[in-house]
This record gives structure tokens, C-alpha cells and sequence, in this order.
């Protein structure tokens, strides 16, 4: 009799556990969908200070640019194409998302259900999360990438993937990978880290469930400083998915901004980065404390 109450016990808690997991992967794509229609202008100002053909030509301005831009905009396109490349934002930050937080979920709860990681352990976990979430969703960062700059012109997603497969073969599919890894696994093992400091900080106890402005809050200074420590990489990704034939790998990209553009040119479109991250940030990581805490599930901090 107590071998059947132990197994459906166990059963019991896989069918919790699953369903806990579906929960989180709802948070993260829901907090995605949101983030890709509200945000999607800042993205679409940060690729376009970050396309040379567009936005680096007269570095005396380099201050106003971003008000040039919107100008620019305003005056010779149309104020839609601030919302440029949603549809593949979209796409990719649904799976994007849920994929983060259902894998940094798993492991919190496989490796760290009893204790609270280190400052070591917070940074490999956020950089190994965001790796496997980049391999699986690459395809759709290049579209997404092109489709803001204003160079390239797709139909859809699905025409945009064939004709970069026609053209450019999985090469162009996956162009600026390297890139990409390089500044979202350091970015988001950073922010981890500085996301569990910051609630140690402020927080009397990280383990009870807080209001949502106080997550909101930590969670949007934490996202501000690792955009600003991994910016730099940020302008290598989007040169090297914009341009994919023009830089035989990352010292070129990084030898051919500098001596075109100088330092100034690691910094651009910088600002409406930090808007976007912060923004993200408060508002997807406090829905995933939310989930996680109504789950019964410790949190990392």
C-alpha cells in the first residue's frame, strides 16, 4: 500500500513540475510578445544608429543623432517603420523568452533549490542559459537584425529565410553568431549576478514574494548595467549580421569601426539599448518571480 501512495506521490509532483514548467514558459513568452510590440521602436533606433550607411556618416553629430533619426524619419518615411521587423521580433521572442526561462528555471530548481548560488555560479548560469536560447533562435536575429536596419526589405519571415538561404546559404542564417554568444552570454551572466546583489541589497528577505515595482526595480538596474558593460558587442553583432561579406570574422569588424569611426563608434545607438533592456527587464523578470513564487518555487536569490 505505501509502495502505490509513494508512486502516485511521485507522479503527482512530474505532473506539478510539468506543469510548473509550461507555466514558466507561458511568463517568458507572454513578457516576449508584450516586450516585442512596446518596445520594438527602440530596437529599431538602436540597429539604425548602429548601420554606417545611415547613421555614422558625420561623426560632429554623433550627439544628435538619435533626434536626427527620428526626424529623419518622421520627414522621409513614416512613423510605422519605428515598428520595422516586429513580425521576426515577435517570432523570436516568444520562443526566445520561454526557452530562457524554462531552461534558468530547471536549474535553479535541479542545482539550487536549497541554497542560494554565488556570485560565480549566478554568472555561469545566466551565460550558459543565454547560449543554448541563441543557438535555437539565431535564424530569427538575423531577420529580425535586417528587417530593423532599413536595408534590407522582406515580404515575411518565411520569404526573408529562403531568400537568405538562396543567397547566402546557412552561412547567412547564422551569421554573427560568434557576435551574438559573445555579447548576450557575458550580458546575461552579468545581469543574473547583479539582479541576485541587487535583491540581496535592497530586499529583507528574497525568498518571500515582493511587490511588483520593488522586482521592477532591481530588475531594470541590473539590465542597465550589463547593456552599458556589453554594448561594444552589441554594434559588432549588428555589423556583422548587416554586412555578413564584408568582414572575414570580429577583428575586422572591430579593426574597420575603429579606424572608420573611432572609439564613438562602440557607443552607438547605445541609449535606446539601455531604454529597451531596462524596460524588458522590469517587466519580464518580476512576471517570472510572480509565476515562480506562486509555483512553491524558491527563488535563485
Amino acid at each position: 500500500m505505501s509502495n502505490d501512495t509513494e508512486v502516485t506521490e511521485v507522479s503527482n509532483n512530474s505532473q506539478l513540475r510539468k506543469f510548473s514548467s509550461l507555466k514558466v514558459i507561458m511568463a517568458g513568452a507572454i513578457s516576449g510578445i508584450l516586450s516585442a510590440v512596446l518596445l520594438q521602436p527602440f530596437n529599431v533606433m538602436k540597429t539604425r544608429l548602429q548601420n554606417p550607411q545611415i547613421s555614422l556618416k558625420d561623426n560632429k553629430q554623433n550627439r544628435h543623432r538619435l533626434i536626427k533619426l527620428l526626424l529623419h524619419i518622421r520627414k522621409h518615411e513614416h512613423i510605422s517603420v519605428l515598428w520595422a521587423g516586429t513580425a521576426p521580433t515577435v517570432m523570436r521572442s516568444i520562443p526566445g523568452s520561454g526557452i530562457y526561462f524554462y531552461i534558468y528555471d530547471n536549474i535553479k530548481v535541479n542545482f539550487f533549490s536549497t541554497r542560494s548560488p554565488s556570485n560565480a555560479e549566478s554568472l555561469a548560469i545566466g551565460m550558459l542559459t543565454r547560449a543554448l536560447t541563441d543557438i535555437c533562435v539565431i535564424p530569427l536575429t538575423v531577420i529580425k537584425t535586417r528587417a530593423e536596419s532599413g536595408v534590407y526589405k522582406y515580404s515575411g519571415v518565411l520569404t526573408a529565410i529562403k531568400n537568405i538561404y538562396k543567397n547566402e546559404g546557412l552561412k547567412g542564417l547564422k551569421s554573427g553568431l560568434l557576435p551574438v554568444l559573445l555579447r548576450d552570454c557575458p550580458m546575461s551572466g552579468m545581469y543574473v549576478m547583479f539582479y541576485n546583489q541587487t535583491q540581496k541589497l535592497v530586499l529583507q528577505d528574497v525568498n518571500q514574494q515582493q511587490p511588483f515595482y520593488v522586482n521592477s526595480g532591481c530588475a531594470a538596474f541590473s539590465g542597465v548595467l550589463a547593456t552599458i558593460m556589453t554594448h561594444p558587442l552589441d554594434v559588432l553583432k549588428t555589423q556583422m549580421q548587416l554586412f555578413p561579406n564584408k568582414y572575414s570574422g570580429i577583428k575586422s569588424a572591430i579593426t574597420y569601426i575603429y579606424l572608420k569611426h573611432g572609439m564613438r563608434g562602440y557607443i552607438q545607438g547605445i541609449v535606446p539599448r539601455l531604454l529597451k533592456r531596462a524596460v524588458f527587464a522590469a517587466i519580464s523578470w518580476p512576471l517570472y518571480e510572480k509565476v515562480s513564487m506562486n509555483n512553491n518555487i524558491s527563488s535563485l536569490t
